[in-house]
């Protein structure tokens, strides 16, 4: 309430004074009549000056700053996937005993053009993904996302990460999958019912990760062409990926 006190009286004030100065020029020239033709012209430039600054230019200036920031929570997402999120998207793979679907929509994506990823990036969200968690053994993918928990919790503290919002669900589904593989003491010999719940977890997470990587993917061929070379060669669903450059 108070907030809004200060903002009356300043408006009041702002009103009582545009009264003294038209009063000050009736005195001084006694023409009430070019008085009240420039006041009705200037309350009639108002609405027009309302489009212009509220809608039009103020709405510019929204979508430049928009863009800007997603250029900087591009950058982010970056720093995840070749510090973990990469690592993650390959380890999940092996849990997948559909995986080859997924390397025939992923891999030899490099002459893509922007229809192409939005075509495959359709696909993949119709997809179900079935895990299973008891393909391989789950230690070493609990150990790996323990290691990473605190660099994925220092992402999601990033307040900017509000304005991706599908980036943070695949924060907090990948955390919520560390979490549940940390809760329990001995991940051999589960109930199978177990075992299914931590498979749905787990594609809960490697289908979020998937659509993001492929976003993430668009982005460096758009405007960073070079990062995007070494995102290939490093392809974490290519079983004969390398770093190295060849023919």
């Amino acid at each position: 309430m108070k907030k809004w006190n200060w903002r009356i009286w300043i408006g009041f004030f702002l009103v009582v004074l545009s009264a003294v100065v038209y009063i000050i020029h009736f005195l001084i020239f006694r023409d009430s009549h070019h008085i009240f033709i420039f006041l009705v012209a200037d309350i009639g430039f108002v609405f027009i000056e309302v489009l212009l600054v509220t809608l039009i230019i103020d709405q510019l200036l929204h979508q430049r700053e928009k863009r800007s920031l997603l250029h900087k929570l591009n950058m982010i997402i970056g720093v995840f996937f070749s510090e973990g999120g990469s690592e993650l998207l390959r380890m999940l793979s092996e849990y997948d005993p559909q995986v080859e679907r997924i390397r025939q929509e992923l891999v030899g994506n490099e002459r893509w053009n922007q229809q192409g990823f939005s075509e495959t990036s359709q696909r993949i969200r119709g997809l179900e993904f079935t895990m299973d968690s008891q393909k391989g053994g789950l230690e070493g993918l609990r150990d790996f996302l323990k290691e990473k928990k605190d660099f994925f919790l220092r992402i999601l503290e990033n307040p900017n990460l509000l304005e991706h919002e599908k980036f943070t669900d695949i924060l907090w589904a990948v955390l919520h999958l560390a979490e549940e593989l940390t809760c329990r003491r001995n991940l051999q010999n589960l109930p199978r019912t177990d075992y299914a719940h931590l498979a749905g977890d787990m594609g809960r997470a490697y289908k979020s990760l998937i659509s993001g990587w492929l976003d993430y993917m668009l982005h460096l061929k758009t405007h960073y062409p070079y990062l995007f070379s070494l995102a290939i060669r490093t392809n974490p669903f290519d079983p004969k990926a390398t770093p190295e450059v060849t023919e």
